[in-house]
């Protein structure tokens, strides 16, 4: 009885460390998630469509999301989110909503091994991503808005055979085109700098928190467009230059 009692008590104390374990884990869950929200709602308040916070609220935030990991959040690479299926279509990319309102976003991308999220735009916002875990290549551009008397237009070095649409077609400085691994710093885009326009590409699998400020909004003009990319080998700029065609292009 004596011997039964005692690996009783031992049991009894382990699933009592285990309990105090998941308390302190969803404290923390609950309090850096909870800090990011306040500082967001802090600093995102006075803001809007293209204005950008000052740079100590943009280091506020950074701030937080540089210290935060998959355990912040309750996510593990071996979930069901980030496996890749048999399937014949592009890895399904899945979205966890953590908070909107109309001065601020905060989502999390889930992305298998080689999911892709398209070359897109964020139209005057300002963009914190923190890759949590897994290794993405990103690839990001600025657009090019005041050309040189001597440039060309990329109108200009379209052949007249080419039936294609090139509607909406302009030029595009490329400003990324990196691999990043966790842990890594968060990345930062602004309205008309920093990569407004990226591409994702998961080399593994991935989990990026994303903070949006505004979000999209369609009656507000701020639509999430999406791109073609392709370099114009005649352009007369530097080859880091690259046109960037949305619509039907292909």
């Amino acid at each position: 009885m004596g011997t039964e009692k005692n690996i009783s008590d031992m049991k009894d104390k382990e699933y009592n460390k285990s309990k105090k374990r998941r308390r302190r884990r969803r404290r923390r869950e609950v309090s850096r998630v909870q800090k990011l929200y306040e500082t967001c709602k802090q600093i995102f308040a006075n803001c809007g469509p293209g204005v950008v916070p000052s740079p100590e609220n943009v280091e506020r935030v950074k701030a937080v999301l540089d210290n935060m990991t998959e355990a912040d959040v309750g996510l593990m690479p071996n979930m069901p989110y980030f496996k890749s299926t048999l399937s014949d279509g592009p890895p399904k990319i899945m979205y966890l909503h953590l908070h909107e309102c109309d001065k601020f976003s905060i989502g999390i991308f889930c992305l298998p091994p080689s999911a892709v999220i398209p070359l897109h735009n964020h139209p005057g916002m300002t963009v914190f991503s923190k890759l949590l875990f897994g290794k993405m290549h990103i690839k990001s551009y600025d657009w090019v808005d005041n050309l040189l008397p001597h440039q060309s237009t990329p109108s200009a070095n379209i052949s007249d055979n080419d039936t294609r649409d090139w509607t909406g077609l302009r030029l595009a400085k490329l400003k990324k085109n990196s691999e990043f691994t966790a842990p890594c710093k968060t990345s930062i885009l602004y309205p008309a700098d920093g990569g407004n326009m990226h591409c994702f590409t998961a080399r593994t699998a991935c989990a990026v928190l994303d903070v949006l400020g505004p979000p999209y909004c369609d009656p507000e003009g701020r639509h999430c467009q999406y791109y073609y990319d392709f370099p114009f080998p005649n352009f007369s700029v530097h080859s880091r230059w690259l046109v960037s065609a949305r619509g039907t292009a292909k």
